[in-house]
């Protein structure tokens, strides 16, 4: 069984949308208010997807673009996408994560499921992705698992509930 690019495509949308879709109505200080032990806030977790995750998997990896604005050379590069830079706003945050969704889907629109990537980091060793399609696969784990991470805090900060079924459901 395939998956297929439609289907692989529409389930990353999905996810994306869920990321922006839980933020949704949240001011600026409680984008910006760290509300667990770990201290991050939802502004860093989106810039960590817009950076991390679209930019360095579709742009760089498979198109095998060199982005002036955030090449990493080290995993601890990639860590330090979590970090904002003074006076950034979270909505400056969000908007940075829609263009690089554009970017990345421009990117790869003319690739092959099996297109292998343009570029490979050495820093992953022995560990590699040969394919737009393992790639694509690893985007959607990747942005569940931080939609679920978005999902938490959301409660925390206003009670608000991403499809939660109750008892009513039932």
């Amino acid at each position: 069984m395939t998956l297929g690019r439609t289907n692989l495509i529409d389930e990353l949308n999905s996810t994306r949308r869920h990321v922006l879709g839980i933020l949704d109505g949240l001011d600026e200080d409680s984008l910006n208010r760290s509300v667990l032990p770990s201290g991050w806030t939802c502004a860093e977790l989106v810039q960590h997807l817009a950076l991390d995750v679209e930019r360095f998997w579709f742009r760089q990896v498979m198109a095998g673009a060199e982005t002036a604005e955030h090449v990493p050379g080290s995993l601890q590069d990639l860590e330090n996408a979590w970090k904002l830079a003074p006076g950034t706003s979270a909505a400056e945050v969000i908007a940075g994560y829609r263009r690089e969704i554009e970017l990345a889907d421009a990117a790869i629109a003319d690739l092959a499921l099996d297109a292998p990537p343009g570029w490979w980091p050495d820093f992953f060793g022995d560990y590699r992705m040969h394919s737009l399609e393992e790639v694509i696969l690893h985007v959607i784990v990747e942005n569940a698992a931080h939609a679920g991470h978005l999902d938490i805090v959301r409660e925390l900060i206003d009670g608000r509930q991403w499809m939660v079924l109750t008892d009513e459901a039932e």
